[in-house]
């Protein structure tokens, strides 16, 4: 029987989260003195309209050429019934030949409740990925799959990403511009300094759009 997660509450900073973008949280973040926080810029969404945020869960795994086929699936579904309901997956595959996503797998953890997956790797079935909204992020698109020659092997560890250190509970956000890591000790005070930033933020489009001079809208509010 497949398990109920029609009842898990979602978690309330990543809703906050998702009304933001990702240059306010690159700068805010930068303000904070925390300036290691953007994924490669090669990791992109196979839409570019998705944005996707949430808190973090990691997975890690590796290449053994190989390996019998059964048991490359059996450890990849164990990933897919490992990964929590309102989390975004990110997944470190150490590879650049394969697709480390594909239809029936976005397919589950849509329906277990998964916001989305960023992988700095590869995904297939993109046709279908896309119909059904499942945000993926990733380096490369392949037909070639994880069968006899991948598995995850590590769930929860902290993982490292372009030289950007990620652990499960930091929070990410992802859109068309980069993917951003906030670490979970700086999250509530990141998302509250973004929401003050925005505000201002349309305070000065505001008086720009009637027609206050840019130096004078910058000196007046202190952003831009």
């Amino acid at each position: 029987m497949a398990e109920d997660r029609t009842n898990n509450p979602r978690e309330p900073l990543s809703d906050r989260l998702a009304a933001c973008y990702s240059g306010a949280l690159h700068d805010t973040l930068r303000e904070l003195g925390h300036t290691n926080c953007v994924l490669p810029n090669d990791i992109q969404p196979i839409d570019p309209t998705y944005k996707l945020s949430g808190q973090v869960f990691t997975v890690e795994g590796h290449l053994e050429p190989g390996l019998d086929g059964h048991e490359t699936l059996l450890r990849w579904t164990e990933f897919l019934a490992r990964a929590p309901a309102d989390r975004v997956v990110l997944c470190q595959p150490h590879d650049s030949t394969i697709a480390h996503m594909g239809e029936l797998s976005a397919e589950t953890l849509q329906f277990r409740g998964v916001r989305g997956y960023i992988v700095d790797g590869g995904s297939r079935d993109t046709e279908f990925v896309l119909a059904m909204g499942f945000p993926v992020f990733c380096r490369y698109l392949t037909p070639r799959d994880v069968v006899g020659v991948w598995v995850p092997d590590r769930f929860g560890e902290p993982i490292e990403i372009g030289g950007v250190a990620v652990e499960t509970d930091d929070y990410v956000f992802a859109d068309r511009d980069g993917v951003v890591i906030i670490p979970a000790v700086m999250a509530e005070q990141t998302v509250s300094h973004v929401e003050k930033k925005m505000q201002t933020e349309n305070l000065v489009r505001k008086a720009i759009l009637e027609g206050v001079d840019p130096r004078q809208a910058y000196l007046k509010y202190g952003k831009f």
